[in-house]
């Protein structure tokens, strides 16, 4: 309890339990998380590691984890702390291996003696830490080797890394609640727009900004030289929906098994990390999609539903899942089980059809880990605000915890344009409540082929969202940058403030559009009502004081870069000419400028912020009754 007031009147008030502190200092008067206290613990145990505090009515996690679907002729043993001096003595035609999990505790898991691990899973299983995980934990440093090993274990984690696409450019990262939130961009060329070369150069500036996997969509143009292209230029995981490849060329209604393996293990030895199987659309579901404003909103779904009112026969991709998981484990290719009924609306989120093929999907999920293949799921992109939480957490329950990986969701649908924004929002609350890893949606979202700046907003937009999560949830460190940005900010150095930023050309070009003068206050309040100018001044205040971000005096700032006049000349707030004297001032060419910004009340040129700066700062001291 926290008493307040001074009138003598109880205004007492109480703070929820708090989680970890994302900050790794403790800065600042921030009592820190308000998530729930992570316990990073193999097993069931561990289910709950960097979650929201679950809303009365919520569902809860599963009781079971990827151990529980162990292949026919596997068994493990959990036993407690302290490694056994004697190990259980297996059939002749079976090994048996014991290890310590990073909780100390042990496990023995008997195998058939013939058995060779490929994927991360089966090495998982048999207590070995590979090279991939290791890498990731370098990568999440709050997580150690041993650590991301029982996360994959466990189903929680994925690390999407085929062994073809290890052998170019990949660098190995982790989604999974324990892990930071992840983003993806999608990407590919359609039978109207784009090339393999404008592909690959979108694919270089996700990556840029901030993607951590990347989705070849490509519908048309030379879709295996285009894939080719990607995986043999990017350092993040590439996934695609193979179907789509499937059907070019023909109708959907001539899909066949042959075909379908066929193109999966084309696609697997040219090196994709993760397949998009829309496998959950069932014959049963269909009639449930009848009375929805928007229908099947899914490519892979719509196809599939045709296929089987064509035929009358079951989604070929759920019957046949197991000989589909044959070909993926070969090259360790990690699931992404399609939301082939997502909802396309508001108006028919979380019905009956796609609760429905939920369940499949969790089935599915199931049969793969029997298999030894990695798996996350994919989740819905049009979602009331309301409803995000428990869709989260259904999903956690129904699929044991396996990654979430949600589109968006938009959370309103009225505004085309503009739904990077609408579905970051609700993307925001998906991390928090448990999704893995957030796709981005672009300004261009049910309007077209997203080009390049389409990408970059995108990705900021998810960036924005999943840090935000992440801080929420209390990911160890994940507000650090945060926190040194904050100091920048407190002491007006606006050269750090910008190197500190996620886009500091952006950041410097709108600075600079109204003041291009670093000095104590910007052109929003001007210098009499700046109120981290006074705040600085005050000298029982800490804010801003903090050496390293001390600076001199007032400096015109450098010549705007080409990056940063074209970011101006976007906005259609400058004229060209203005644009051009930012790009090419000197101190004398900028002290040719008549007229400076005019801040409220506050008229400022160059040389008076300059006397301004070079000035000591006078400190004001408190004085208390």
């Amino acid at each position: 309890m926290i008493t307040a007031g001074i009138d003598g009147i109880d205004r007492s008030y109480h703070l929820p339990p708090l989680g970890h502190n994302p900050s790794s200092t403790l800065a600042g008067t921030t009592p820190g998380s308000f998530a729930r206290p992570p316990v990073i613990l193999p097993g069931v145990e561990g289910a709950r590691t960097f979650a929201s505090p679950d809303t009365p009515g919520m569902p809860g996690v599963s009781d079971k984890t990827a151990w529980d679907f162990l292949p026919d002729g596997w068994s493990v043993t959990m036993m407690s702390r302290g490694m056994p001096t004697e190990l259980a003595q297996p059939s002749t035609e079976q090994a048996v291996i014991l290890f310590e999990q990073a909780d100390g505790t042990a496990v023995q898991v008997t195998y058939p003696k013939v058995f060779q691990p490929i994927t991360q899973l089966e090495s998982a299983r048999l207590g070995i830490i590979t090279a991939q995980m290791r890498r990731v934990s370098e990568r999440e440093p709050h997580l150690t080797a041993a650590q991301v090993r029982d996360e994959v274990a466990a189903g929680r984690m994925v690390i999407p890394a085929n062994t073809v696409h290890l052998g170019h450019q990949l660098d190995p990262m982790a989604i999974g609640r324990s892990t930071k939130t992840k983003i993806n961009a999608n990407m590919g060329a359609s039978p109207v727009s784009s090339s393999t070369d404008e592909e690959v150069e979108k694919l270089k500036w996700a990556e840029r900004w901030g993607a951590d996997t990347v989705m070849d969509l490509s519908t048309g143009g030379d879709l295996d030289a285009c894939r080719d292209a990607l995986l043999r230029n990017s350092s993040v995981p590439i996934g695609t929906v193979p179907i789509y490849s499937m059907i070019i060329g023909r109708k959907i209604e001539d899909l066949t098994l042959e075909l379908i393996l066929q193109t999966l293990e084309h696609q697997a030895k040219q090196g994709v990390d993760y397949f998009t199987i829309h496998a959950g659309v069932l014959r049963e579901h269909l009639p449930y999609v009848r009375k929805r404003l928007i229908g099947i909103v899914s490519r892979g779904g719509s196809l599939l539903a045709k296929w089987m009112l064509v035929h009358g026969k079951q989604n070929p991709m759920y019957d046949h899942w197991e000989e589909i998981c044959d070909v993926m484990r070969q090259y360790d290719v990690t699931f992404s089980i399609g939301d082939g009924l997502r909802p396309g609306g508001l108006a028919d989120a979380t019905d009956r059809a796609q609760l429905a093929e939920l369940v499949t999907l969790g089935e599915l999920t199931e049969r793969a880990w029997r298999k030894g293949v990695q798996v996350m799921v994919e989740g819905p992109g049009h979602v009331p605000f309301d409803q995000i939480e428990y869709n989260m957490k259904l999903q956690r329950q129904l699929c044991h915890g396996a990654p979430f990986y949600v589109l968006g969701p938009l959370v309103t649908d009225i505004f085309p344009g503009y739904d990077h924004i609408t579905s970051c929002i609700g993307a925001t609350a998906a991390g928090y409540h448990g999704a893995s890893m957030l796709c981005y949606v672009t300004p261009k979202e049910h309007l077209g082929l997203p080009k390049k700046d389409d990408v970059k907003q995108g990705c900021i937009a998810y960036k924005i969202a999943a840090h935000a999560a992440d801080v929420a949830l209390g990911i160890p460190a994940s507000r650090d940058r945060d926190d040194e940005l904050t100091k920048a900010r407190a002491a007006l150095n606006w050269e750090k403030h910008f190197e500190l930023s996620f886009d500091p050309d952006t950041a410097r070009a709108y600075h600079d559009e109204d003041l291009d003068v670093d000095t104590d206050f910007c052109a929003m309040c001007g210098h009499d009502w700046c109120s981290v100018r006074i705040s600085k001044e005050i000298q029982e205040f800490s804010s801003g004081k903090e050496d390293e971000f001390q600076w001199d005096r007032a400096k015109v700032s450098a010549a705007l870069t080409s990056d940063q006049q074209e970011i101006l000349e976007k906005r259609g707030v400058l004229s060209p000419d203005e644009i051009h004297k930012l790009a090419s001032k000197t101190k004398k060419a900028v002290g040719a400028v008549e007229s400076k910004a005019s801040c409220h009340s506050d008229y400022v040129d160059d040389s008076s912020a300059k006397e301004i700066q070079e000035r000591e700062l006078t400190l004001v001291e408190i004085t208390t009754p």
